[in-house]
């Protein structure tokens, strides 16, 4: 297949873009710099030039494609508009394609809320967080679109030995300082290792059935207080102490998005499981790095 990814240098992205290239698949993706461009050859793929706040400047380039996944993500406090706009542009142009190609859209646990003991699947009611309350739209568009075989994957908090969601604990565990966790210790997150989310990703868009969704989670919940210890191992640093910020600190200081990393919830990957064959292979805290 030839696929189309956008977001192809970001944490997520570049994970998927080696799965992809090891899968046999031509990718092109898009690059908003020459040095990104650089990166995507270096790793397999063609890069278009252009921007994802521009896509009226490279939509008419994109070359004939089998599948779209989006993996970019602009945590601007326009987020929301400048989604709306590359699909304004883009659905469109995949619509003239000479074949009905995939698109594979990107949701997030943080859709579902805080969720206590209960497991979301993905037939639970959303509860998002005001700064993300556009993507629901977004995603309902992709899925009802006549122009793609909309699919939809909503990852778990995303990790790996070089940090992703556990990237501030790691850089203050090397520093030899306290670690900040937002809301409280006892918070519960999903998890998905980075390399178990791109091969899901492969899966979602060789496999899929239009119109489905999956919760792209490993594991269904594990407490930050739980957590950071095992990261401490994996390093090879003490265990850190732990500095409990509000989510309303870190909203000012990151932006409203931040709050997600208060939310707790759990979610569940057994759909993927069962209908697609995915096996995580970092699946419970014992395995959390391999």
């Amino acid at each position: 297949m030839h696929v189309f990814l956008l977001g192809g240098t970001g944490f997520i992205g570049r994970h998927i873009l080696q799965r992809l290239v090891e899968g046999g698949h031509e990718v092109t993706g898009l690059a908003r710099s020459q040095a990104s461009a650089e990166r995507l050859v270096a790793a397999g793929a063609i890069p278009l030039l252009g921007d994802l706040r521009a896509p009226g400047e490279w939509v008419g380039k994109l070359p004939p494609v089998d599948a779209v996944i989006h993996a970019a993500a602009d945590f601007g406090d326009d987020m929301g508009e400048v989604e709306t706009a590359l699909l304004d542009a883009l659905l469109p142009a995949l619509g003239a394609m000479p074949k009905r190609p995939r698109f594979v859209y990107t949701g997030g646990c943080w859709l579902f809320g805080a969720t206590g003991d209960r497991v979301a699947t993905e037939d639970s009611p959303f509860d998002p967080l005001p700064a993300f309350g556009w993507m629901i739209d977004n995603m309902k568009r992709v899925l009802s679109a006549p122009e793609v075989e909309g699919t939809v994957v909503h990852p778990a908090m995303v990790y790996s030995g070089e940090g992703g969601v556990f990237s501030s604990f790691t850089e203050a565990m090397r520093e030899g300082s306290s670690v900040d966790v937002i809301g409280s210790a006892e918070v519960v997150w999903p998890l998905v290792h980075a390399e178990d989310l791109a091969e899901l990703y492969l899966l979602v868009t060789e496999k899929a059935r239009p119109g489905a969704v999956y919760n792209g989670s490993a594991i269904e919940g594990m407490a930050i207080g739980d957590i950071v210890p095992i990261v401490a191992r994996h390093l090879g640093t003490g265990e850190p102490e732990l500095r409990v910020i509000s989510a309303d600190q870190a909203a000012e200081e990151l932006g409203e998005w931040a709050r997600g990393y208060a939310i707790s919830q759990r979610l569940s990957g057994d759909k993927a499981r069962s209908e697609l064959g995915w096996e995580p292979r970092h699946g419970d805290g014992a395995s959390l790095f391999g």
